[in-house]
């Protein structure tokens, strides 16, 4: 795996074990600030497993109440800290992902309670555009951040790329008012969550032990 060692912006977002070495931080900072990659992954990852439990059809949409019980602390707060703490590292990849889809899971969260409720009272056509283009937006974001991890760990870069499939999936599911596109996008989110997990899993089990016990 190619990586910019002299260009700390550049450091991949899964940091554990020589299949993903990056350009270190300073010794005072690393010292300071462990990794926050295995951190942000898991967040992602368990809150989008469950959230695509719903969108899949395993479990009905009455359960969404419970995902978002772990949107705001987990899958948002947890997310965002580990951002901030990589932009402490100059890891400017995991510091914009982390951040970023953290915002998104409390933006989630916002939308499904406050905000959606009154547009869709007005005019359900509309709340099913609108809900499209939102994830339409977050799927255009995760392709571009697709892009850019092609520098860094083939295991982020899976995640990217489902990720971005699902987005678009659930977004032809909302736009076509189609509950089998929904579901694709559910499966596809499932199949993102392992892969994060998986990475999340790999990181801190490699940097633990001081040496790849886990490709990623």
């Amino acid at each position: 795996m190619a990586t910019m060692a002299g260009s700390p912006g550049t450091q991949p977002l899964s940091g554990a074990g020589p299949a993903t070495t990056h350009a270190a931080p300073p010794a005072s900072m690393a010292g300071m600030v462990a990794d926050p990659a295995p951190l942000g992954l898991a967040a992602f990852g368990i809150t989008t497993l469950m959230l695509s439990a719903v969108n899949s059809g395993w479990i009905g949409d009455a359960a969404t109440t419970a995902v978002l019980s772990m949107a705001v602390p987990f899958g948002g707060a947890a997310q965002v800290l580990a951002g901030m703490w990589a932009f402490r590292r100059g890891n400017t990849f995991a510091a914009t992902a982390f951040t970023s889809f953290g915002a998104f899971w409390i933006s989630y969260y916002l939308l499904l309670n406050f905000f959606i409720a009154p547009v869709a009272h007005a005019s359900a056509g509309e709340a099913s555009q609108i809900v499209g283009l939102y994830l339409f937006s977050w799927g255009l974001f995760t392709a571009y951040m697709f892009v850019a991890s092609l520098g860094g760990a083939r295991a982020v870069q899976s995640v990217f790329a489902l990720l971005a499939l699902t987005f678009f999936a659930l977004c032809i599911g909302e736009w076509g008012a189609s509950t089998t596109w929904h579901h694709v996008g559910g499966y596809l989110g499932i199949a993102t969550a392992c892969a994060a997990i998986y990475t999340s899993f790999a990181d801190v089990t490699n940097a633990n032990f001081g040496r790849r016990i886990l490709p990623t």
